[in-house]
């Protein structure tokens, strides 16, 4: 088994000890030290690294494994370790920060399922490396989350869609609702710190930079933030609100648009935020994020409720007020009919409405690799089996064609979407199966890997136009 040393500076962090291999050993020994520098290698009796994750501001962290788990769970271990010569009252500083994310995450962790849980808090002293002055460490562990930070999953496949960006609003949003509901802010929301898990579900990570907002009046904040990400009264350590957090979020949002850092949309000469001539949205998600971006905290949203109201209303707009019916005519006497007299028909007036034009939403990611695969599969299928019915490539390639054009035309106008390409699939499957099994000279192993290969080639094909746009297109642009 491999361990990796979380002293600061040891020029050979990693070490080999074969005999941790059996469950037994691992289980039972006492403690292995460092062969480079001596420092304990299983921390707290039962946290073995295996790797550096990462490291900044104040901490770094490391992959770690659970010894007491029956399972060696994995998790992470974050280490105390303040960058820079920092005096003793900024320690202090720093150090209290490290111990309020541990408190907020042992409070905040346990009661929502998108903040990780914390596992551990302790410290550790050691014998200082070439020298004999013992040195502290502090640690803290908490729960690993297997997945891409949307900085990652941005770098790898560029700009979100307004759509993937409304979602993330969303998932955050209703993070940030429960976490100010706590009284607590976080100071450094980015996209760095927002981990897509391996489901899909959207996690906020790093409370290393938090504020109660229940501390005394006049109390400034601490000058910890993420440059260009923090509004300006968390630059200039002023008082920090709820809008703190929204105005990141905010940047977040422009940033995953875009696929462009926060220095390359801001314009210092007008101190304002250019970034609407990059993208093609809606008005009303525009008004949105220009709020959530003002400088001042009074012009922005008070509160993350307030800014899930907005996007609520925009997708779903309140239904017209309903016209009260026009009062009834006034009754008048009839006049006498003579003979000579006869009724006449007044002309009724009726009222045409417009027909309500249909908006469609715009296909997610997912949503379009789902059509290539559905596409790929059926067109697996039909080319097969006509091939085997007709016994002409030409011929069968024309009416497949045909048919996946008709497939196509109905994946665009959504007439079929989401789980009817599973239906339509299965049907067809079941269709060329029996057809081809029984009155061609298919044989069962063709039916089935046959579609399959071209579904995952139409997936493969379809990623790759993709992505090769989306590099042409940031290049241009």
């Amino acid at each position: 088994m491999k361990i990796h040393c979380t002293r600061p500076g040891c020029p050979k962090p990693d070490n080999l000890y074969p005999d941790l291999d059996d469950h037994a050993n691992l289980k039972t020994v006492q403690q292995k030290y460092c062969t480079t520098c001596g420092m304990p290698l299983i921390l707290d009796g039962r946290y073995l690294t295996e790797r550096l994750l990462g490291q900044g501001g104040f901490g770094a962290a490391f992959l770690a494994r659970d010894r007491r788990s029956p399972s060696l769970r994995t998790c992470v271990v974050k280490q105390f370790l303040p960058a820079g010569d920092l005096d003793p009252q900024q320690l202090a500083i720093a150090q209290g920060l490290f111990e309020r994310e541990a408190q907020v995450l042992d409070r905040l962790g346990h009661q929502h399922p998108q903040i990780p849980n914390l596992l551990a808090y302790f410290p550790l002293e050691a014998t200082g490396w070439q020298t004999r002055t013992p040195q502290q460490f502090f640690y803290l562990v908490q729960e690993y989350i297997d997945g891409q930070n949307l900085e990652q999953e941005l770098s790898s496949r560029g700009p979100f869609s307004e759509t993937e960006v409304l979602e993330v609003m969303r998932e955050i949003l209703n993070v940030l609702e429960f976490v100010h509901g706590e009284d607590v802010i976080h100071r450094d929301l980015k996209p760095s710190n927002i981990m897509r898990d391996r489901s899909g579900t959207l996690h906020l990570l790093d409370f290393g930079a938090v504020k109660e907002v229940t501390q005394a009046p006049g109390n400034k904040s601490t000058g910890i933030y993420s440059a260009g990400f923090a509004p300006p009264e968390q630059m200039r350590g002023r008082s920090v609100y709820p809008s703190t957090d929204l105005y990141a979020l905010g940047v977040t949002a422009i940033m995953l648009l875009t696929a462009k850092d926060p220095e390359d949309l801001f314009d210092s000469y007008s101190n304002a935020w250019l970034w609407k001539d990059q993208v093609t949205i809606s008005d009303s998600i525009t008004n949105i994020l220009d709020r959530m971006l003002q400088p001042t905290p009074s012009d922005r949203f008070g509160a993350a409720t307030e800014v899930l109201t907005a996007l609520n209303a925009m997708i779903s707009p309140p239904p017209p007020p309903i016209s009260p019916p026009p009062p009834p005519p006034p009754v008048v006497p009839a006049p006498s009919v003579t003979p000579q007299s006869a009724p006449v028909s007044a002309p009724v007036a009726t009222q045409i409405q417009a027909p309500t034009p249909t908006v469609r939403r715009p296909f997610s990611i997912l949503e379009i690799l789902a059509s290539a695969a559905f596409t790929g599969f059926d067109g697996g299928l039909l080319v097969m089996v006509l091939w085997s019915l007709l016994d002409t490539i030409p011929l069968s390639l024309g009416i497949a064609g045909l048919l996946l054009a008709g497939l196509l035309l109905a994946q665009v106008r959504r007439w079929i979407e989401k789980w009817d390409l599973l239906i339509v699939a299965g049907i067809s499957f079941a269709i060329v199966f029996w057809v081809g099994t029984t009155r061609g000279n298919l044989e069962v192993a063709q039916v089935i890997i046959l579609p399959i290969l071209t579904a995952l080639s139409a997936v493969v094909a379809t990623s790759l136009f993709r992505l090769i746009y989306g590099i042409l297109k940031r290049l241009i642009s």
